[in-house]
């Protein structure tokens, strides 16, 4: 089977990877200790939030936060609500149980609990875990082109592999050289092999033989990337559809993890773009990009209202280290510092 080496540690391995790979054949490369992982420019969640405390949280602290006479403008925190990207019908309904709920901490207080209250329950840290003993953990990652996808990818793989993952990303996205090549890049980076076709070849067939490769070599956790964008929508969730076909062919039983990488400052255009491929695939999980660049992170509060699907990932910076693992209170109370 040929083989291509990338740079640095990670390999990439090209369109015949189909028979299965021995471990012999390609050693993999040592577990990257947390020294020589790339975190540099690690951030944290309340600095990625600033412009969204200072945005549309500061709009409803000025509205919400003193004592006036005539008692607050709620249409105006409806408008604050908003604007910050929470959506309009879910705005009414939080001013609604905000004013009901009469909380003796005060106005702001109750709108703060009534947004917490969106967030999606979860257990503990996530991270990938197969369904099945012996079988690989499966991420499919999915999402419009320009969202961050690719990269995503790439910091998520560093992030594994720096717990001592072993990790096979499959450059499933064949509709883009540019994905391909990007992806070898983070192959390198983070010390991953990635399986590759050929740009045009069959998203499944790559998919597939990223498995078989995992399955052979005792492998930990398969990436796939995805395309982002087809002819029309029919066929990009029609392809999306028998990639998880393939995913259940050759790991019976298996319950991938699908992602949905969301830019934060499409605001309420991503929320329908989740919607459309959560009907598609069955999101599981949801990693919001860019959610230092925008002054409304109220996206956050309505994805997981409006999907009942959690965020485990935000983007807050460039490097490595700014894909932080979401928690909803250390969320909430970032973006409600004074």
């Amino acid at each position: 089977m040929p083989e291509g080496q990338g740079q640095g540690t990670g390999e990439i391995e090209g369109e015949a990877a189909i028979e299965p790979v021995e471990p012999a054949s390609a050693p993999w490369p040592d577990p990257l200790s947390a020294a020589e992982t790339p975190v540099e420019g690690v951030a944290s969640l309340a600095a990625g939030v600033a412009r969204s405390r200072g945005g549309f949280v500061a709009r409803l602290r000025g509205l919400l936060g003193g004592s006036t006479a005539g008692g607050p403008s709620w249409e105006e925190v409806e408008e604050a609500l908003i604007a910050g990207d929470v959506g309009g019908s879910l705005a009414i309904d939080i001013v609604e149980r905000a004013r009901a709920r009469r909380d003796p901490a005060g106005n702001l207080a109750a709108v703060r609990s009534e947004l917490a209250a969106l967030l999606v329950p979860r257990e503990g840290d996530w991270r990938p875990r197969p369904a099945v003993p012996g079988q690989p953990a499966v991420i499919l990652i999915v999402g419009v082109n320009g969202t961050g996808k690719t990269t995503t990818i790439g910091k998520l793989a560093s992030r594994f592999r720096a717990e001592g993952m072993s990790v096979i990303l499959a450059a499933a996205d064949t509709f883009r050289a540019a994905a391909i090549e990007q992806l070898g890049i983070w192959a390198s980076r983070s010390g991953s092999t990635m399986i590759a076709h050929a740009p045009g070849a069959d998203p499944g067939a790559v998919v597939y033989d990223a498995l078989d490769a995992a399955v052979a070599r005792g492998v930990d956790l398969v990436i796939a990337d995805t395309a982002g964008r087809l002819h029309t929508k029919v066929n990009l969730m029609d392809e999306l559809a028998k990639v998880r076909r393939i995913i259940d062919k050759r790991l019976p039983g298996a319950r991938p993890d699908v992602l949905f990488v969301l830019d934060a400052t499409t605001g309420q255009n991503g929320l329908a773009q989740a919607r459309a491929f959560n009907q598609a695939t069955g999101l599981t999980g949801i990693v919001l990009t860019k959610l230092d660049s925008t002054a409304k992170g109220g996206i956050v509060f309505a994805i997981e209202a409006a999907l009942a699907v959690p965020v485990r990932f935000v983007g807050v910076g460039e490097q490595v280290g700014d894909l932080l693992p979401f928690d909803p209170e250390t969320f909430v109370a970032a973006l409600f510092a004074e």
